[in-house]
């Protein structure tokens, strides 16, 4: 009766499942399973050991009459009824079981089968309002689950290494038990959520923990297996142990038996630590996603960025502000951070085509359609107090901040200010500072940011300049200059007290100029004092 029960496939009473598990789990060398049985290893654990990658075997609930009757008939078996699985695998420490400690109250939880678990990930995905079109599932377990699963290896290498089946594998052929749990969880979950796994911005996260500290396990690992690790009587290092065997009068066989007694005793107390489920903490989210698009600036009242100094807000509003509290929303992202390609004062208004800029959202429950985007832009565009306006609002990828942080420092930048000089300007002079390209200036940290920057000198380059005269106005004119991106242009104009200067040899000028001579000068606003050089290099000639 007990062969005709072994024979006979268990598909009919626990589905086809199961009995595709108990066709598998036959084909395994039963002693050898067996043996892992004995020293706690779970069914799913036993599978990974041997390849097994079918997700359907480890997705299937396990009953503890499965196992003993796929070993019903073994010889290497005397009382089936105890081969069943393990309270909490010695080797996984549960992650493979289901079986976890919620890390608030140390609770052990308990699911029947990758089914349980993945339920209840789906619901509490739901309860925190995500809308996801896909999933990566990341997996984060202890140092010590690696251990055992090291020594386990060895011992099962010391025990069957002569025989046929064991001698084709090796430790990294087995499937780990991250792998495994990716392997039982993945079919479920895209079930349940109604997407596929894919590689995108959502993403679930299983961090399991261990109190046993990864020292903890290498120090007893060291301690099992530090007679193989001691290199003595050597010039060269090699290992001396087939001299020692010999000097204790112990044979090769009776010295590989005490082997095995030893890594048998070692790998009983190394799993004896283990005898706990890991913690589990959950974790869902989604990484950054990003809105781009340019900013304008119509007020000399607003701020780029929130400015607050001893608690007193700097300024009417500021673009950050108005920007994320219009996008946060819409998204249901935990917070917000503002990016942009360079800054103008607060009393610089920003116009044309206007600053590049980028939104950051962290954690966003909700991912805006196209559609959605361009209401949000209209919406910004039309609010009543008309501080600041966007263009082309879309959502981008994390390349563009790489992209925009390149445009910052390579970018050329066209400003218009209106000067007034302490003399009148002659055509000649308009002539003059139209004449001058590519110029080279020095500029030291401004007074007015001396208290935030560091004290540094920066060389920038006037690319091209153009006076524009104020009908009615013989000494206010407009100035219009494209610089290098980074340029102090409030400085340039008035001099900064001499901080701001051209560099010697600027074109033009010869090698009239000095820094040391335009002390008297440090009043002066640079346009003057570059009228004056230009005006010294054309007499010396």
């Amino acid at each position: 009766m007990a062969t005709e029960i072994a024979k006979a496939s268990p598909a009919t009473v626990n589905g086809d499942d199961v009995g595709a598990l108990y066709d598998v789990v036959r084909a395994l060398p039963s002693h050898a399973v067996i043996e892992l049985f004995s020293i706690g290893v779970c069914t799913r654990c036993i599978l990974r050991l041997f390849g097994v990658r079918e997700s359907v075997h480890y997705r299937s609930p396990l009953s503890p009459s499965t196992l003993s009757s796929v070993f019903s008939d073994s010889t290497d078996l005397d009382n089936h009824s105890s081969l069943r699985e393990p309270v909490v695998c010695r080797l996984c420490l549960g992650i493979l079981q289901f079986t976890y400690c919620e890390d608030k109250d140390k609770k052990v939880v308990r699911k029947e089968s990758a089914d349980g678990l993945a339920g209840y990930i789906s619901d509490l995905i739901r309860e925190q309002g995500f809308e996801i079109d896909g999933f990566s599932l990341e997996v984060s377990i202890p140092p010590v689950i690696l251990e055992n699963e090291r020594i386990v290896w060895d011992h099962m290498k010391t025990k069957y290494e002569s025989e046929h089946w064991f001698q084709e594998r090796s430790l990294p052929e087995c499937i780990s038990a991250k792998d495994a749990l990716k392997i039982s969880l993945t079919e479920t979950l895209e079930t349940k959520l109604d997407c596929k796994s894919s590689i995108g911005t959502f993403r679930i996260r299983l961090t399991y923990t261990y109190p046993i500290s990864s020292k903890t396990v290498e120090n007893s690992v060291e301690g099992c297996h530090g007679s193989k690790r001691r290199k003595t009587g050597t010039h060269n290092g090699l290992d001396t142990r087939g001299d020692d065997i010999k000097r204790s009068g112990f044979s090769t066989s009776e010295a590989g038996s005490l082997q095995a007694i030893e890594l048998s005793k070692c790998l009983k107390l190394r799993l004896e630590q283990t005898n706990e489920p890991c913690c589990l903490e959950f974790l869902c989210y989604r990484t950054q996603i990003y809105f781009g698009g340019r900013y304008l600036k119509y007020s000399r009242n607003v701020s780029q960025s929130c400015w607050i100094i001893d608690d007193e807000r700097m300024g009417e509003a500021s673009v950050e502000e108005i920007m994320g509290s219009n996008i946060l929303p819409i998204c249901r992202g935990d917070k917000y951070k503002f990016h942009a390609a360079g800054r103008e004062d607060i009393d610089v208004r920003m116009l044309g085509s206007g600053r590049p800029f980028l939104v950051e959202v962290q954690n966003a429950r909700y991912v805006p359609s196209q559609e959605s985007v361009k209401d949000l832009q209209t919406k910004i565009n039309n609010l009543q107090n008309k501080l600041v306006g966007v263009k082309n609002l879309k959502l981008v990828g994390s390349q563009s901040w790489d992209l925009m942080r390149e445009g910052e420092a390579e970018k050329q930048k066209q400003y218009t200010a209106l000067v007034w000089t302490s003399r009148i300007l002659k055509d000649e002079d308009l002539q003059s500072i139209s004449s001058i390209k590519d110029m080279c200036i020095l500029q030291r940290t401004p007074i007015r940011v001396l208290h935030r920057r560091s004290p540094l000198e920066r060389e920038k380059i006037i690319h091209w300049m153009r006076i524009e005269r104020i009908v009615g106005s013989s000494q206010y004119f407009l100035l219009h200059l494209c610089t290098q991106a980074g340029t102090y242009i409030k400085e340039f104009v008035h001099g900064d007290l001499g901080r701001t200067q051209p560099r010697e040899n600027f074109p033009g000028c010869g090698s009239v100029f000095h820094t040391s001579s335009l002390s008297p000068m440090a009043y002066r606003s640079l346009i003057e004092v570059i009228l004056l050089l230009k005006n010294q290099s054309a007499k010396s000639l």
